[in-house]
């Protein structure tokens, strides 16, 4: 039996059940598959912001992130759920951590741009890690001798920090906030999320110049992780905000 669709309100119902039966966020060409009528941009925004608007007061938040619409739990409520866990979210090191920013303020950048910034030499595990976790991807190879692998942050990046662009990115200063997977909706404010990817353990570094104490700093867990010392990273200022996620 086909339901035959009259008022906003029915739209907004389908919409509703197809975003929160899917375990991804839903692009816009997605959603419009959902109905024979064609609607334009403005009519699809009305129907996903009264459908937001009906969520304001619930535990759930629809949101929109660089991939498309989902709905996810509210942080606040994100401590309740987390004593149902069993799990324990990914540790990485803090070299992870600083890779990571380097990268997301200073993409595309190469392995050896990173080396150059943090002053020790980047373990290929610490990319493996970051590339395991769709955090970065190779979007591309520097022409120069060897021809470099060039790294940037990938969408899912955005996703699992809620975030629409790289323009939306914070100060460094506050980097460490959106860092922080146990607030962030990184797969754990998911309404139906998926199992934790588990990180390789960097291998310890190769100094360059000095050695570098957190090199040998205890694996933290993210959710507790400083944010990257302003020293090391004030030469990686936004550079890329501006431009489009690969």
């Amino acid at each position: 039996m086909t339901l035959t669709l009259y008022k906003p309100d029915d739209y907004k119902i389908v919409l509703e059940t197809a975003l929160l039966a899917a375990g991804d966020p839903m692009p816009l060409p997605e959603l419009k598959k959902l109905f024979d009528e064609e609607f334009d941009d403005d009519t699809w925004r009305t129907l996903l912001d009264d459908l937001r608007r009906d969520w304001a007061n619930r535990g759930v938040e629809l949101v929109q992130l660089a991939t498309g619409w989902r709905f996810q739990t509210r942080p606040e409520y994100q401590a309740f759920l987390d004593r149902l866990k069993n799990e324990k979210p990914p540790k990485y090191s803090r070299a992870v951590m600083e890779t990571l920013a380097i990268i997301a303020y200073r993409q595309p950048v190469t392995r050896g741009d990173i080396e150059d910034i943090r002053g020790v030499a980047v373990s290929p595990n610490i990319l493996k890690t970051l590339e395991t976790r769709g955090w970065i991807d190779t979007v591309g190879h520097r022409d120069a001798p060897g021809r470099p692998a060039l790294y940037a942050t990938t969408r899912k990046f955005l996703d699992d920090l809620a975030l629409r662009s790289l323009s939306e990115l914070p100060p460094l200063t506050e980097i460490e906030k959106v860092m922080d997977v146990g607030e962030s909706p990184a797969g754990q404010q998911e309404l139906a999320p998926a199992a934790p990817t588990e990180a390789a353990a960097p291998e310890p570094e190769t100094p360059v110049q000095a050695a570098d104490p957190t090199d040998t700093q205890e694996v933290m867990d993210l959710a507790d992780t400083p944010a990257p010392e302003e020293d090391l990273l004030t030469a990686a200022e936004p550079q890329a905000d501006q431009q489009q996620q690969a």
